[in-house]
């Protein structure tokens, strides 16, 4: 294994994700969720949010952009554990989110083939004020060397 503790903390840079219409209603499609939250602007004019928000998983699909995290992984050692979103509030139309990957935390695991380590990166999304939107956490399984 060759991440250690020392892996926790490392950030990568802040980088901008302005919501368009477009972003929204494409997701909403490609995951087939017709809710006319995410793309009838009548319609979420007159709901409680005021405007289009966005489905709950949605910042998974640009949660990949932007700056890399300053590590060297050998991606054939990565899969995907799991994935957890923790929302302060919707990602609404026209949000302009300012996003930062960081290492959380990093655990190890005996498995039937080894020890395995866990990577958790959390992506931090805030609005223009600083605020806390949402965090996109994503557990990495990070496989043994092969002897």
């Amino acid at each position: 294994m060759n991440l250690d503790s020392s892996v926790v903390g490392l950030s990568g840079e802040v980088f901008i994700f302005d919501v368009e219409f477009r972003h929204i209603h494409q997701f909403a499609d490609a995951i087939g969720d017709a809710n006319p939250l995410y793309t009838d602007k009548e319609y979420a004019k007159n709901s409680k949010y005021g405007s289009i928000i966005a489905p709950p998983t949605f910042s998974v699909a640009f949660s990949g952009e932007g700056a890399e995290l300053p590590i060297n992984l050998d991606e054939r050692r990565m899969l995907h554990g799991e994935q957890e979103f923790i929302y302060y509030r919707p990602i609404q139309l026209g949000d302009r989110l300012y996003c930062q990957r960081k290492i959380s935390d990093l655990y190890e695991k005996e498995g039937k083939s080894g020890k395995m380590q866990f990577l958790v990166v959390d992506t931090e999304i805030k609005d223009e004020g600083g605020q806390m939107v949402a965090v996109n956490r994503m557990n990495i399984i990070y496989r043994g060397e092969k002897s």
